[in-house]
């Protein structure tokens, strides 16, 4: 059995309530814009690392998962000011925010980790 890839699941799971929150923000909050940023930047962010899974080298590994690192840092400004803006409660943002914090947390890790592996 192989085993499951932890960053390619729960990036992929955030892409799904980033979908389900612009749908939510557009159709009851009627809120078109910053909405519309959240979508492309917090789906984006699965979307390279996916790319990463049949990159060319570890160079490109590294690359396509830095680029997910800055979607998601991306995301995270978005989502602040869509709840500072009272778009999102405090218990949604709170709830996202985590979400994406673990997704920052395993990208670094992962990117560390494979940096490290290059230089030994």
């Amino acid at each position: 059995m192989e085993k499951e890839n932890k960053i390619l699941v729960i990036s992929k799971v955030f892409a799904i309530r980033i979908i389900r929150l612009y749908q939510h923000l557009v159709e009851e909050k009627h809120e078109y814009v910053l909405s519309k940023q959240v979508l492309r930047s917090g789906t984006s962010i699965g979307a390279n690392v996916r790319e990463s899974v049949n990159a060319q080298s570890k160079l490109d590994f590294i690359n396509k998962l830095n680029i997910a690192l800055k979607e998601s840092n991306e995301t995270e400004y978005w989502l602040e000011l869509l709840h500072e803006t009272d778009y999102i409660d405090d218990q949604s943002f709170n709830s996202i925010i985590q979400d994406n914090n673990n997704i920052t947390g395993t990208l670094v890790n992962i990117i560390k980790r494979t940096k490290d592996n290059l230089n030994n």
